[in-house]
């Protein structure tokens, strides 16, 4: 057990903060009301908790001033869906392809996705694997600043510069692959895939707006799974399938036209003060997309999704007035002039 200071991304922004190294898997702590002790990127790690017991003792060890928390969490990894431990449970909704072949995923999908498939080969796009370099990354700056907004919410990569896109791609680079998407020179699309053992995970999935009638999204999806089945892998996961009460969303749509279905994976909570074993039993871990319903969150999400509109149109518009000032001001002759 180390205690340590390490570098973590919280919507888009790096931060250091204290973590406890136990078994080579970093524990850090997150809430204020309730704190939560978490493995550090376990989504993206190669091998799931080998002895929570030692990961609970650690933490209950923490006198004044360290790592203190109310509850551990942890999750088994893809395909042990079967709780192996005792501790109190509930289920993360896992958006995943089960990867037999390319052939049976592909004549499982949708007429329709078939379709935008075949019509970005037939636009032009072509799909390529890179190792990261210093051309993918000012592509990939140019890439965050398409749209300052994506899926109904302010894109947290907008506007980066050059040196924070570098540091955001530094993380396991040693077994990941970017998949590009191209017309012509211009990079349209790209993945970033993460493997993790036999299972392959989306970290960044990020297609040009200005060129979805190529359809690139698509391209990318079909080439990770063919590239997938080249490895051997037996799982592609792309993120959550249900963020907790969040249903019926758009990208949810997206990953069921793709052949990603729902896999439900062992996710524990293990209490340890009095604070985390009230809020366990409370279900008060789940936060509001846990404990709100879908319908009120529909309403919160569309809400918010307006309003990004709006400070996006007032932006514009404030824009716009200030080059038509500047070129009145450009055009009126000072004054005195005899102009």
């Amino acid at each position: 057990m180390i205690n340590q200071i390490i570098e973590v991304s919280v919507k888009g922004k790096w931060s250091r903060v204290p973590a406890v190294n136990v078994d080579g898997k970093n524990i850090i702590v997150r809430g204020r009301w309730l704190k939560t002790a978490l493995i550090h990127d376990e989504e993206w790690l190669e091998t799931e908790v080998r002895d929570p017991n030692t990961c609970v003792d650690a933490l209950k060890a923490q006198k004044a001033g360290g790592l203190r928390a109310d509850v551990f969490t942890f999750a088994q990894k893809i395909p042990a869906t079967g709780p192996k431990y005792p501790y109190a449970r509930e289920f993360d909704s896992v958006a995943a392809i089960h990867v037999t072949s390319f052939k049976n995923w592909w004549e499982g999908l949708p007429q329709e996705t078939r379709k935008n498939v075949r019509r970005s080969q037939k636009r032009g796009v072509e799909v390529c694997v890179k190792k990261l370099d210093a051309s993918l990354l000012q592509d990939l700056v140019v890439l965050n600043n398409d749209a300052p907004v994506r899926q109904g919410k302010a894109f947290t990569h907008y506007g980066k510069t050059l040196d924070q896109v570098t540091r955001d791609q530094l993380d396991f680079l040693d077994r990941s692959d970017y998949i590009c998407a191209y017309a012509g020179k211009e990079l349209i699309g790209i993945m970033k895939l993460v493997y993790r053992g036999d299972v392959a995970s989306i970290l960044t999935f990020l297609p040009k707006a200005r060129h979805n009638d190529k359809r690139p999204a698509n391209a990318l999806i079909a080439k990770a799974v063919e590239i997938c089945e080249e490895k051997g892998m037996s799982y592609l996961t792309y993120g959550m399938f249900n963020y907790g009460n969040k249903r019926d969303t758009p990208l949810r749509e997206f990953k069921i036209r793709n052949g990603f279905a729902e896999i439900l994976v062992p996710r524990f909570y293990v209490p340890l003060t009095f604070k985390g074993e009230v809020s366990v039993r409370l279900k008060l871990h789940r936060g509001l997309l846990g404990l709100l319903p879908h319908r009120v969150i529909t309403v919160l999400v569309n809400a918010r999704a307006r309003m990004h509109a709006f400070y996006l149109s007032r932006c514009s518009s404030t824009s716009e007035r200030s080059i038509r000032n500047r070129q009145m001001e450009c055009s009126n002759p000072p004054a005195g002039s005899n102009l």
